[in-house]
């Protein structure tokens, strides 16, 4: 496949705030510590090298959480890695969206991979381990539970409340069928639906199914997969935890930066609650909040007393949940790690934390923007070509888009902007010899004109229609094209799930994507058949 790049500014579908972090604007600099390019790496190497991390710990989790996938060597090897104080991690992070969810999680995960090598090929002395982190205790199944497929949504209908990771996937089998009879029964189809029914159906809950499915698609790059839920894990955060639910440190610094962010008009992503903390208890994630009674878990008859709440936190730190807020102090406190990839929208939010890194004095990774891909398979780029345009002009909107190919290709102007010039040079000139006879008649002379004026607006505008009419065809083409590419009028790569093209393409469309994607390269890429 062949690519293309424009700048993200010229997409329309990033925010200012991200746009501007990305060209170094110097009143964000005080949000973040280094900029996302090779250069900062060096020094960030030194810095988390004197960090304290107890890296015997992480590789022991790692590796008992990934004693099932022991068929890869390099997988394994980079846990090992781990243990030594010159091996850093890069990492991304996600939800367990259902069949992964849409296409930018697979983006995400091989831009990690592909940095950590790029940063081997930098930095020779020292390893790099890609890893998936695991949100294995968000509780929006809403947000997970189905995906778009040629326009139809599939949809896992299931009951659930508390943390994804324990949800069981027994029931997906009904869904998978659906899947199935949508896919057809080619071969790309088959392998894709066995491995599917093979990570959901032969494993009991959703983390250990998708940890299976992220092993098949990415263990060959050696993809660390992390479920920070362990006990151990989370029993080196308790201070933390302590203080963010007593003290309300994070609370008050994210506000801080909020109102900063807000003054030089940017929007804000995440707002902080005063407990960044959830209470794990009986399938459920619900919130601690502080009341005239003690702390109290919502939605449940839990309540605390500030000794006794002390006392869960010490000795069953496995039971509290960090929120949004709290999860990526969460994450870099346990990980020797240099950079975090995400999306705009993750960025956005990362970037109203640096000062609570500060106090709390845990290193602020590299905030690494993701690739962004947009793919033209060979049906599409046909009809593109059909009609002479490329796709980037699609990303202009579907009006603007269809007004320029009719100009472009009408043999007759469709525009009386030079007739309305001449009507209001002739009306100056009636004007002119009326001013000498009665200057009152100006007024009524150009009331006419704006009449005549109304007019010719109204008969360019049924022209238009006239021309649209005549090129009815293939202006509605235009549109499905467009909408095949931003399904949703939103980036194919938010609404489009991996099938779409691994039906067309099987396993080398990650060989592909792969290949392509290049970190830390701040354009939009197209790929195309």
């Amino acid at each position: 496949m062949n690519s293309k790049h424009i700048p993200y500014s010229e997409t329309g579908f990033f925010s200012n705030l991200i746009l501007d972090y990305l060209s170094g604007k110097p009143e964000l600099k005080s949000f973040y510590e280094s900029e996302p390019g090779f250069f900062s790496f060096g020094k960030k190497i030194k810095e988390r090298g004197l960090k304290n991390i107890d890296r015997k710990l992480l590789a022991d989790v790692l590796s008992e959480q990934n004693k099932p996938l022991n068929d890869n060597a390099k997988v394994l090897a980079n846990i090992e890695l781990l243990r030594n104080n010159n091996a850093f991690t890069v990492t991304t992070g996600h939800q367990l969206n259902l069949f992964t969810g849409p296409l930018y999680f697979v983006y995400k995960i091989i831009s990690t991979i592909n940095l950590a090598e790029k940063l081997k090929q930098e930095y020779p002395y020292s390893d790099f381990v890609p890893v998936y982190w695991m949100h294995c205790e968000d509780h929006d199944f809403a947000e997970i539970n189905h995906i778009y497929l040629f326009g139809k949504k599939i949809e896992w209908k299931e009951e659930h409340h508390g943390a994804a990771g324990e949800i069981a996937t027994a029931s997906l089998r009904s869904v998978i069928d659906e899947l199935k009879t949508i896919l057809g029964e080619s071969a790309n189809a088959n392998e894709l639906v066995s491995l599917f029914s093979d990570a959901y159906l032969n494993h009991f809950n959703l983390a250990d199914a998708m940890r299976f499915l992220c092993h098949q698609f990415f263990g060959k790059y050696g993809l660390v997969i992390l479920d920070a839920r362990d006990k151990r894990l989370k029993q080196t955060f308790v201070q933390q935890f302590k203080q963010d639910i007593f003290q309300n440190t994070n609370y008050k610094l994210v506000t801080e930066t909020n109102s900063e962010l807000e003054k030089l008009s940017y929007k804000t992503q995440v707002n902080p609650r005063e407990i960044n903390c959830f209470y794990l208890t009986d399938g459920k994630r619900e919130r601690i909040v502080k009341t005239e009674n003690g702390f109290e878990v919502l939605n449940t008859s839990i309540v605390f007393s500030k000794e006794l709440l002390e006392k869960e936190i010490e000795n069953n730190p496995e039971k509290f949940s960090p929120n949004v807020v709290l999860r990526p102090m969460y994450q870099e406190y346990i990980l020797p790690n240099l950079a975090y990839i995400g999306g705009a929208g993750e960025l956005a939010y990362w970037l109203q934390y640096k000062r609570m890194f500060d106090a709390a004095k845990i290193s602020f990774p590299i905030l690494v923007l993701r690739n962004s891909v947009m793919v033209v398979d060979e049906p599409v780029k046909t009809k593109i070509d059909k009609f002479g345009l490329s796709p980037t002009e699609f990303f202009a909107a579907e009006e603007k888009l269809v007004n320029d190919f009719i100009v472009s290709h009408s043999s007759a102007s469709i525009s009386l902007v030079d007739e309305q010039e001449k009507l209001k040079e002739l009306f100056a000139s009636i004007k002119a010899i009326a001013k000498k006879v009665d200057t009152t008649l100006e007024a009524s002379i150009e009331a006419e004109l704006q009449k005549q004026l109304k007019v010719i607006e109204q008969l360019e505008s049924r022209i238009q229609r006239a021309e649209k009419k005549k090129y009815e065809i293939s202006v509605n083409q235009i549109k499905s094209i467009r909408e095949k590419l931003f399904p949703a009028n939103a980036l194919q790569e938010r609404h489009e799930n991996i099938s779409t093209f691994y039906l067309r393409y099987g396993s080398s469309f990650i060989n592909v994507l792969k290949q392509n994607l290049q970190p830390l390269d701040c354009r939009f890429m197209i790929l195309e058949d």
